[in-house]
């Protein structure tokens, strides 16, 4: 049972307005305080808060206070708990996450239980972002139709969540049409201090966030510690659990010098992603110091947290200084509200200041970068953090079509590389592409449209360009999606947005859209011109991921730049070209453009974004957020503390997980005779597992539609059908770029082993279910590296998969899989499935009862007559706990009926 938190007689006050304000002081407990990363004085202060000695622990608090630059990952082992202060959820990851719910007070009656225990007791808000398409565009109306088909598509899904908003105590949903989750995370949700009611006045602490989506680290630019957790994970914060944790790492990045004039926050992202890859910081913490911090904006920092999963690190945190307060202001939050929050990190020593070396801590690591150095900079084809110089683009895509299949590779014969195609358009005339030809060319995502600076830099570019007379070829898919209504309100101010609409940038929707694959259709004659001379065309996009596969089937090259670049890249109308020799185009006046000819400088944006960026808009904007549109307003959901599930529902589907539980745990078994269901290499992606695009006609979940007679109009993605698992299993590993070693080509196909016969990956699973027969997955490197993306998990176990043997995981991925009930092992240090000749046609056996379970322990593994050990990767003791009920949610489940 909870106790009585030791450190309450540390708890001081002040007074602000005639409000008595408490809060922890850290440093009278400790002055070793004072000497830690400002990241890790978040993770003290929570520990400090809610210690009861129950779920979190006095040793937790002790353990932090005892960090120290000397820790290293791997001969790391000390575990903690961290409560944070708030969760954040997306539509693709909170409708399963309320499905989770819904079905979890069902499994509550059925065990003699109150279902009213399954509610939120962590504040929760989900912003519908993720389910709008670019179906329409090149069009003032486009917006309108795109929103319009939104709620056509997903009024069953949008029901739900309203219902679930109503159902469950403590959720904010806010509706479809406002903007992209993470961007209205930093303009508004973000609190950076909290305010609790504690009956004799109130309790301040830092505002912390989990998320369900990968770049919930975006919030990290506004000082506060933020990251993405897989959505079962989530789900036991918001029931008030903590998450347990290894103490990590903080690497310390230091900047100097002050970026030139022609480069983009894009750039500095983008170079920095680069950078921290190639470092290693996968798990840890990385931390901002220097004077070049305070060079740059709010709006950059967040760029640059925003990528921290393209980066690999937990999280890209900013500590908070005077920008920061300026930046609250700018947003509308209230001058009342930032005087309490500037005396409150005064208090506690976590107001910084950049230029004051003395308040820099140690860290385990450093490295530092001037930010004069950055250059102009693109990232691809397949990788986020496979950052290009723009002046070397045209050679590298020209090495990228010879160079073998892989990340940088596409093959095509050297007699096939000057290779195109023609097609007719509408306009009747007919038009020829060739590799490198841009089809895609998209101003979208959080990691870009919430900066005003490269927003307005892309505005301004765009006015120059047809000023000069400069266009973008009609077939070139050109996109325009704001993060907020903000940034429409600053563009439109700005007076660049009739420019942007004339090559083609019309808004087409406020949400995540082609970044995380709904890009919507290309034109069916392009689409057969690109398949028949099997060329390698190009998305152009402002986001943050570019996976084979991701954007669109039929641009297998994809390049993240800044929104001025994406625009540069549509004139031009292909990537290989060399915009120092080459010119974009030619004006009326027959003279040549240049990109250098029409490019802005930051003085002249920033003038621009001093003059246009104002906190009316946000106040305007963001006054409404919650009450939606006219079609969300007319949902009417039925008021019940139970969902009415429906059979017939293709979209919500009452999930498998909790049937045939008991309250009794289970028995820990061998895994015995098991088969490998999928043989696959390094940086198998959450895309590559469970795609959130487009479902192929000829897939198995297609075919699940059809029988139910929707016609592939109607079929929507994958992302917008999360509650139903019996598409989403179906949907595992669905991916058209799916390159699984146990097949000849790329694709969602496997070999049923003992019958050597190829069928879909969903097929070949049932029909080893069929035969009682158990799965395992061999994999490589970074298994799971991507979005957090909790399906990835959920499908591969409900395909019979009980364990993964991999080389390396991604941080949430791992975590997913033990939220699940499936094993994580790890291949030792230097080895892989090369070093014992592995086929993927052995029988696997795996040895889970020799000895207690303890974290990180070897496990034998036997495929055939090949004997090896393997690392457990349950990482704590929690992670083992979880596993003996089967997952963390039969673990709540448990817990709330005890």
């Amino acid at each position: 049972m909870a106790g009585i938190n030791p450190f309450a007689k540390f708890q001081k006050s002040f007074s602000l307005n005639g409000t008595t304000y408490k809060y922890f002081d850290l440093a009278s407990i400790d002055p070793k305080y004072n000497q830690l990363p400002y990241s890790i004085r978040v993770l003290l202060e929570s520990a400090v808060r809610n210690c009861d000695d129950f779920h979190v622990l006095e040793k937790d608090v002790k353990n932090i206070l005892a960090w120290s630059p000397e820790l290293k990952q791997g001969q790391n082992d000390v575990e903690v708990s961290f409560k944070p202060a708030r969760v954040i959820l997306q539509d693709f990851t909170g409708v399963p996450a309320v499905v989770d719910f819904a079905a979890m007070r069902d499994a509550v009656i059925k065990l003699g239980g109150d279902p009213k225990k399954i509610n939120p007791i962590c504040p929760a808000d989900l912003v519908i972002d993720h389910s709008v398409q670019v179906d329409f565009t090149r069009s003032a109306d486009a917006v309108l139709k795109n929103q319009q088909l939104e709620f056509e598509r997903n009024k069953e899904r949008f029901t739900f969540l309203k219902w679930g908003a109503r159902a469950f105590n403590n959720m904010l949903i806010v509706p479809p049409g406002c903007g992209i989750v993470h961007q209205v995370n930093l303009e508004y949700l973000g609190r950076v201090v909290f305010e609790e009611d504690i009956g004799n006045g109130k309790l301040l602490y830092p505002d912390s966030v989990v998320g369900t989506d990968s770049h919930t680290p975006m919030i990290n630019g506004l000082g506060v510690i933020g990251w993405g957790v897989g959505g079962i994970e989530a789900e036991a914060v918001m029931l008030g659990q903590s998450i347990s944790m290894l103490l990590p790492e903080v690497v310390g990045y230091k900047l100097v010098g002050k970026l030139g004039p022609l480069v983009t926050s894009t750039d500095l992202v983008l170079t920095i992603t680069k950078n921290l890859r190639q470092l290693g910081v996968v798990g840890k913490f990385v931390e901002f110091y220097g004077p070049g911090v305070a060079e740059l904006s709010i709006a950059d920092r967040a760029t640059i947290g925003n990528m921290s999963p393209e980066n690999g690190a937990t999280v890209s945190f900013f500590p908070i200084d005077e920008n920061t307060l300026d930046y609250l202001r700018q947003t509308n939050r209230s001058e009342e509200k930032v005087a309490l929050i500037r005396q409150y990190l005064k208090e506690t020593g976590q107001l910084r200041n950049y230029s004051d070396d003395s308040q820099d801590p140690k860290y385990t690591q450093t490295l530092t970068l001037d930010l004069s150095t950055v250059v102009t900079s693109v990232s691809g084809p397949k990788r986020p953090h496979d950052r290009v110089a723009v002046s070397d683009m045209k050679k590298d895509f020209t090495s990228c079509l010879i160079s073998p299949i892989g990340f940088k590779g596409f093959a095509i014969p050297k007699d096939q590389v000057f290779a195109g195609g023609l097609f007719q358009w509408d306009d009747g005339q007919t038009y020829t592409i060739h590799h490198g030809s841009v089809v895609i060319a998209a101003i979208t995502s959080c990691t870009n449209t919430s900066n005003p600076s490269v927003m307005l830099g892309a505005g301004l570019l765009a006015k120059k360009a047809v000023e000069k007379g400069l266009s973008v070829l009609p077939y070139i898919k050109t996109s325009l999606s704001p993060g907020s209504g903000v940034v429409t309100h600053y563009l439109k101010e700005s007076g660049v947005i009739p420019y942007l609409q004339k090559l083609g940038f019309d808004i087409v929707g406020y949400g995540c859209m082609t970044c995380i694959g709904n890009s919507g259709p290309l034109d069916e004659n392009l689409v057969n011109t690109i398949e028949s001379n099997n060329l390698v065309c190009c998305g152009v996009l402002s986001g943050n991921r570019n996976f084979e596969g991701r954007i669109h089937p039929n641009t297998r090259a994809n390049y993240l730049a800044s929104p001025l670049l994406v625009i540069a890249y549509a004139i031009a109308g292909r990537v290989n070209i060399d915009f120092e020799t080459e010119p974009l185009g030619v004006g009326p006046d027959g003279e040549k453009v240049f990109l250098r000819d029409i490019w802005p400088t930051r003085k002249e944006i920033q003038a621009v974004e001093n003059k246009h960026v104002i906190p009316a808009m946000f106040k305007e904007v963001y006054s409404k957020i919650t009450s939606g549109s006219e079609e969300w307003q007319n949902i009417a959901v039925a008021e019940s503390q139970l969902y009415p599930w429906n059979s017939e529902s293709t979209y919500i589907k009452r999930p498998p997980f909790f049937e045939g539980m008991t309250r009794d745990l289970q028995t820990i078994k061998n895994i015995e005779n098991a088969r490998c269901l999928l043989y696959l290499g390094d940086s198998v992606t959450t895309d590559h597992i469970s795609p959130a695009g487009s479902i192929a006609r000829n897939s198995p979940a297609a075919r699940y539609l059809s029988e139910r007679g929707l016609t592939p109009r109607d079929f929507n993605s994958y992302g917008a059908r999360r509650g139903n698992d019996a598409i989403m299993a179906r949907g595992t590993f669905a991916n058209i770029r799916l390159v699984n070693k146990l097949v000849s080509k790329t694709g969602p196909r496997t070999i049923h082993v003992p019958s050597n016969e190829e069928m879909d990956v969903f097929d070949c699973a049932e029909r080893y279910r069929a035969e009682g027969i158990p799965l395992v997955l061999v994999v490589g490197k970074d298994y799971g590296s991507g979005s957090s993306r909790d399906w990835a998990a959920k499908g591969p176990l409900l395909l019979g998969v009980k364990a993964v043997i991999a080389e390396s995981y991604e941080r949430i991925h791992r975590s997913n899989l033990v939220g699940m009930g499936i094993i994580p092992l790890q291949f030792l240090p230097g080895q892989n499935a090369e070093t014992f000749n592995l086929t993927g046609r052995e029988v696997f056996n795996i040895n889970m009862t020799a000895k207690e379970l303890k974290p990180g322990q070897k496990i034998e593994v036997k495929a055939n007559g090949i004997v090896f050990d393997t690392i457990l990767r349950f990482d704590t003791e929690v992670d083992i706990t979880y596993y003996k009920n089967g997952g963390i949610l039969n673990y709540m489940i448990r817990k709330m009926i005890a």
